[in-house]
């Protein structure tokens, strides 16, 4: 998606040499309408799916599956970091670590929310190693749910997530693929 990479180019920040930092329209401030156009192309992408629901990952997966969600006419559901003491024992849970924060996260769907046999379209905001993509695939799997694919905002393809979606047997679509950090600065596949 042009309009993405023009936005990743001009606003991100590449950190510690593998890093990307997007706050300014993603992780911490979220630029609706560039997210409204995001969840317009995914259901561009997935148009020919039949999906039934949206599974993403709090915090900053909520804003991508939402307009997704929202374009798709379906409820979206997103896996919690920390059980609410408001949620009952009724829970899917999966292992996630982050290498951004270098922890150890559990994710949790309470049950009542995943149905067997649902048609489910995952939605993240970053697939590098892809971790929280994985523990999404495990919850969906735990309820068997049929996932119809996977998709993100941004992939880092040099750092494998991508390639494990793809291994897994499930599509993969994202948004803006990069291909390296090379001297500081985001080069996207396919570019000169």
């Amino acid at each position: 998606m042009k309009l993405l990479e023009e936005r990743i180019k001009r606003d991100g920040q590449v950190l510690d040499g593998n890093v990307l930092k997007i706050n300014s329209f993603l992780n911490h401030q979220v630029d609706p309408k560039l997210m409204m156009q995001c969840g317009e192309e995914f259901k561009r992408l997935f148009k020919d799916e039949k999906i039934d629901k949206v599974l993403t990952c709090e915090a900053s997966g909520i804003a991508p599956g939402i307009m997704a969600a929202y374009q798709l006419g379906v409820p979206m559901v997103f896996a919690r970091k920390k059980k609410p003491s408001t949620l009952n024992d009724a829970v899917y849970w999966a292992d996630v670590f982050s290498y951004t924060k270098n922890v150890n996260n559990k994710i949790c769907v309470e049950e009542k929310f995943l149905h067997q046999g649902e048609h489910i379209l995952i939605i993240d905001d970053f697939v590098a190693h892809g971790e929280a993509v994985k523990g999404m695939v495990n919850i969906a799997k735990q309820a068997g749910c049929d996932i119809v694919g996977v998709g993100a905002i941004v992939a880092k393809t040099f750092q494998g997530g991508s390639e494990w979606v793809e291994n897994e047997g499930l599509r993969f679509e994202a948004l803006a693929k990069i291909d390296s950090f090379k001297d500081g600065h985001v080069h996207f596949e396919g570019e000169e």
